[in-house]
């Protein structure tokens, strides 16, 4: 009698050891299925820098290193989801003199950006620390709160480690779109990250990003300084990182410039058009692969930009 409990015992322990180990083995079709990954791809069309309405799924053809991709799913101004958008403050030394302009132009671009009951901002600082002062929520008495409780400047500017930080811990498993916004005076003075980054990060985590540069001048123009031009290195690099997204940088000269941007950038993620495709490698190299959105049909080339994000690396990533 115990001869035979003991077999079924060392059976039964043969059974559950064969299944726990079966069940790390990669089989051929579920594992397969769940190896495929999709490319998000917020796409903004303009004519003379007007949007562009009512295209439809079949104007659109997407390629990833030239070669054209399988487009699994698009969405319009109608169907498309919430926006979560964190509007990011820099609070460094230069911003010192203009804190109260830099509220304000936060707090005003949360309440042109937020449909009410749909999208959901999130207000974070930086400058030698980085401290999220106000988590996704859509009540803007909570948001105007965040804002107005920001007193003193810190002694860096930590720009890249910001836009790491929220991406990577924010909007990585939000299930909307994802959108930054960064409101600040200069170039990067003390990440630990760099652009290159910065802009991996957001490509990965499917984020697009917008800048504001208030150095040009605040409360009034300033003589001298033409508004929308591109001045220096910091510039440029905003540029940079916002382009590489698929977003754009405006260099506000004054306030009436600061709410045209402010304006434009509503408007655009109301009116994008979400492109979604399978890419035909599934494999994750680690390399960086070049997306473009082309118009198939030639005269509407020749009549519309197309902007969105130019690449993205192909790592494993967990995103919703």
């Amino acid at each position: 009698m115990k001869a035979f409990l003991l077999s079924i015992c060392i059976a039964v322990f043969v059974l559950l050891s064969g299944t726990a180990v079966s069940a790390q083995v990669p089989t051929s079709t579920p594992d397969d299925s769940l190896k495929t990954f999709e490319v998000r791809l917020p796409v903004t069309v303009t004519q003379k820098k007007e949007l562009v309405a009512g295209l439809k799924r079949g104007d659109f053809a997407v390629f990833e290193d030239g070669v054209q991709q399988e487009v699994t799913f698009f969405t319009s101004e109608a169907t498309n989801p919430p926006v979560f958008v964190g509007v990011l403050m820099d609070t460094s030394p230069s911003t010192a003199g203009k804190l109260q302009f830099s509220k304000e132009a936060a707090k005003n671009f949360i309440y042109t950006v937020t449909r009410l009951r749909k999208d959901k901002a999130a207000f974070m600082t930086f400058d030698h620390q980085i401290v999220l002062q106000q988590d996704f929520t859509d009540k803007l008495d909570l948001l105007d709160r965040a804002v107005d409780k920001i007193k003193k400047t810190g002694s860096q500017t930590a720009l890249y480690d910001a836009v790491w930080q929220f991406s990577d811990e924010k909007l990585r498993n939000v299930p909307g779109r994802r959108v930054i916004v960064i409101i600040t005076d200069g170039e990067d003075t003390f990440s630990r990250a760099e652009l290159q980054d910065a802009i991996d990060i957001a490509q990965r985590t499917e984020t697009t990003i917008f800048g504001i540069s208030t150095k040009a001048g605040f409360l009034g123009s300033v003589p001298g300084v033409e508004a929308g031009t591109v001045k220096d290195k910091g510039d440029k690099l905003l540029t940079q990182l916002c382009e590489e997204t698929g977003g754009e940088a405006f260099f506000t000269g004054d306030i009436l410039e600061l709410e045209r941007a402010f304006k434009k950038i509503s408007q655009e993620l109301q009116g994008q058009y979400i492109l979604t495709y399978r890419p035909a490698n599934q494999n994750y190299d680690g390399r960086l692969r070049k997306v473009e959105v082309r118009f198939i049909d030639k005269a509407k080339s020749d009549k519309y930009k197309i902007r969105t994000k130019t690449s993205y690396r192909a790592v494993r990533d967990s995103l919703k």
